[in-house]
């Protein structure tokens, strides 16, 4: 049979990769819900980040505005990010400032990942899709505000 060595390979991949994708989730947890966050920056120096939240937990939606800043950063972006939320208890301990240190160089339209943690204990595993001109490095971190219904 031709097709033997191709179904062989592919399930050792499989079982290959596997393991890694459970020990990323049992690292992190259960997600207790997802996020899509709407941001822009504008930055010249010393970066400057606002725009809104979308949290869906435990049935309902939850809105926040979003602000926060980088430490090194110039140009300007617009980021649309996408995740899940980790060990969240209630919608309130979503409120706060999320901490991360990273970097961003984006021309035109860039991808990327990044993992947030704030105060809470309440961790952001988001993947990032960001249009512009921008480039930034150092600590920054985002504010979740929760607005009323």
């Amino acid at each position: 049979m031709r097709f033997t060595p191709i179904v062989a390979a592919a399930a050792l991949s499989f079982a290959t990769l596997a393991p890694a994708a459970m020990a990323e989730e049992s690292a992190m947890g259960k997600p207790s819900g997802s996020v899509v966050i709407r941001t822009k920056s504008a930055d010249v120096g010393v970066g400057y980040t606002w725009g809104q939240a979308t949290l869906h937990f435990q049935g309902h939606n939850y809105h926040y505005k979003v602000s926060g800043g980088q430490i090194a950063a110039v140009g300007f972006s617009e980021v649309v990010s996408r995740g899940e939320v980790y060990n969240l208890h209630r919608a309130e301990d979503m409120a706060g400032t999320f901490a991360q240190a990273n970097g961003e160089a984006t021309l035109g339209r860039g991808l990327g990942g990044s993992v947030y943690e704030n105060k809470n204990g309440v961790r952001l595993k988001i993947e990032s899709s960001a249009k512009g001109a921008r480039l930034s490095a150092g600590a920054g971190g985002l504010t979740f505000e929760l607005l009323k219904k």
